[in-house]
């Protein structure tokens, strides 16, 4: 049966979080999941929506899940994908599902007039590293990425 990729909707969010906190845990730190359904639902549906998200089905089963947003390139002037999530459930994992979310994210954004599509995986996650580099994904090795937490600033907060 072929995978079928949809869009998440609303009534989709607590199968989002589900996927989430699966990744999580496969990541060795289901600790770091502080999002609840609301917040999932505000940041994918509300007025500022964060980000976007789409669920591949095999069989009609939810199997894998990629959330993504926009980025931007000054250099270049164009908008890209960031990818923030790409998991597949370990019992659908060899299927083609990740290929499968990996060229849909890759086709919406030549869609979009994205100029490319980028992401980060863990250092130890060999089997995701080379996934990526078979489908000819680059390392930008001369990059490190930083984190600056910032504090809540309470449920009506109006900038990020």
């Amino acid at each position: 049966m072929p995978v079928t990729i949809s869009h998440a909707t609303e009534k989709d969010v607590p199968l989002v979080l589900a996927f989430v906190r699966k990744l999580a845990e496969y990541e060795k730190v289901p600790h770091h999941v502080t999002a609840t359904e609301d917040d999932l639902r505000e940041s994918l549906f509300g007025d500022r929506r964060a980000a976007e998200a789409v669920i591949a089905y095999l069989d009609d089963m939810p199997a894998g899940l990629a959330v993504f947003f926009n980025n931007f390139s000054t250099y270049t002037g164009k908008p890209g994908i960031y990818l923030e999530d790409l998991f597949v459930d370990p019992e659908y994992r060899g299927r083609g599902i990740g290929k499968a979310l990996l060229s849909y994210l890759e086709q919406l954004g030549r869609e979009r007039g994205c100029d490319r599509l980028q992401w980060s995986v863990l250092k130890w996650n060999e089997q995701a590293i080379r996934f990526y580099k078979n489908r000819g994904a680059v390392p930008m090795d001369e990059w490190t990425l930083y984190r600056l937490p910032l504090r809540r600033r309470g449920k009506n907060q109006t900038a990020c």
